[in-house]
């Protein structure tokens, strides 16, 4: 399943190969992380990922709400047997998720790549089936 989601409440989501990504974006309030809140579980309860990154690379301000919003999802994504992971998170947010022990609950990473399951292109899929086809020829012979 892959689905790509943008909202106008901060956070812009996709899902694929059983992963969640969550980037959210401008500040991390009161305010905001409720519908923040609400677009992360209705696509976790959709998609039901074993993975959930959420990505604070555009973050411009949290308070504790962001530690909450976290949280929360950390017991949600537990329900699934599932893992959340923090992802590039600025500076000053870095140290307050420390201070707060959520670094014990979700790794915190700037490197997410090896993370998020690749799309293979149709050249990539047709080349291994003929490569598949070629093993069955060789095989028979």
């Amino acid at each position: 399943m892959n689905s790509e989601i943008s909202t106008h409440s901060g956070v812009s989501l996709s899902s694929n190969s059983g992963v969640c990504v969550a980037k959210i974006k401008g500040d991390l309030d009161h305010h905001t992380a409720k519908f923040i809140r609400g677009e992360i579980d209705r696509e976790i309860a959709s998609a039901r990922p074993h993975r959930l990154i959420i990505d604070f690379s555009g973050v411009t301000f949290m308070d504790s709400s962001g530690i909450g919003l976290i949280m929360g999802r950390y017991k949600l994504m537990q329900d699934y047997d599932g893992e959340v992971i923090i992802a590039s998170p600025p500076d000053y947010i870095r140290k307050v998720l420390r201070l707060a022990g959520v670094d014990k609950l979700a790794r915190i990473t700037d490197d997410i790549s090896s993370l998020i399951p690749k799309e293979k292109s149709p050249e990539e899929n047709k080349e291994k089936e003929v490569t598949a086809d070629e093993q069955s020829t060789a095989a028979a012979n």
